[in-house]
């Protein structure tokens, strides 16, 4: 599995998945979220509130999947990362959780690559040196022959910059 890393919109990639940092409502918010339910439109919407109706919204750590609207991708993998409090409430391992699980469905959906944003370092307060190294080691240790390849997609320098670090000293 090859892993890459950019600055840019998330929106804009070709990419069989991209990921979401959505919250638990899954009906949008600001970020990310807010660009990606932008950029995919009303049918991203419309499959959240069906995902909703039938399960409920999406707690931290876990994902679901929709359709990508009129973005280039094919899927949209909506993961909610933890609120960050002090580091002593599973933050680390719900965290973790959203990376693997956005994998495990990527998988399943046979998904060969995926791009992630930096999920909860946003309004979610995780702070980003230990975001980046949380999610870089969850991606790392995944194995899973399907998916070839991981992108993470940061939008601005300071997270393009941790990421890279992480990257180099690999």
């Amino acid at each position: 599995m090859k892993i890459e890393l950019i600055k840019g919109d998330i929106t804009r990639l070709n990419v069989d998945a991209i990921v979401n940092a959505a919250n638990s409502s899954l009906l949008g918010g600001g970020g990310v979220d807010g660009a990606i339910h932008r950029a995919g439109g009303k049918s991203i919407v419309d499959e959240c509130i069906l995902i909703r109706n039938k399960q409920g919204g999406c707690p931290s750590g876990e994902a679901v999947i929709t359709t990508a609207g009129n973005m280039p991708a094919k899927y949209v993998i909506h993961t909610v990362g933890p609120i960050y409090k002090n580091g002593k409430h599973d933050e680390a391992k719900l965290l973790a959780n959203c990376y693997i699980n956005s994998l495990l469905l990527a998988a399943k959906n046979n998904c060969k690559s995926i791009a992630f944003p930096n999920i909860s370092t946003g309004v979610y307060g995780y702070p980003k040196a230990e975001a980046a190294t949380i999610a870089f080691n969850a991606v790392s240790e995944y194995k899973n022959s399907k998916i070839e390849q991981v992108i993470f997609v940061c939008y601005d320098d300071e997270n393009y910059n941790l990421y890279k670090e992480l990257m180099h000293a690999d």
